[in-house]
């Protein structure tokens, strides 16, 4: 892969991130879906939201993902930002990235809020001549709760 084309395959996935953001706070599951590969993983084992006290398990494929972060976001209004990625190109089809985030969670109450700050690690794969998220581990620096 020749520079300009690495560049563009950076400029493909800054896109794909932005959809994932877009999709997820605007509840567009079709379209959320269809920024991962078929046997993607996501890891926010970190995570606890509000009235889920079991640990979240490392969900495997895109087929899991997608209800699992539905439901927990079932009413709760989103606002994810990503900033600052360093994404390397690993071959033609495989790539890495690690995004600055910050997001404002609140729920159907009106009184549970959570704002977050920390990163997300991925990798990509490009399938059918589209990048995909491969695998997601989601990482908190902090997290500001009411």
């Amino acid at each position: 892969m020749n520079d300009v084309d690495k560049l563009i395959a950076v400029e493909e996935i800054k896109q794909l991130k932005a959809r994932y953001y877009r999709c997820m706070d605007t509840k567009q599951w079709s379209g959320w879906e269809e920024v991962f590969t078929a046997d993607a993983t996501m890891d926010v084992s970190e995570e606890r939201p509000p009235g889920h006290n079991d640990p979240v398990p490392v969900i495997q494929g895109r087929a899991k993902i997608i209800p699992y972060v539905s439901k927990v976001l079932e009413g709760v209004v989103t606002v994810h930002h990503g900033h600052m990625p360093e994404i390397e190109i690993t071959s033609d089809t495989t790539a890495r990235g690690i995004w600055s985030m910050e997001d404002k969670l609140r729920w159907p109450d009106g009184k549970t809020t959570l704002h977050g700050y920390g990163h997300y690690h991925e990798t990509y794969e490009k399938v059918d001549g589209k990048w995909r998220i491969k695998t997601l581990k989601l990482t908190r620096l902090r997290i500001d709760r009411t």
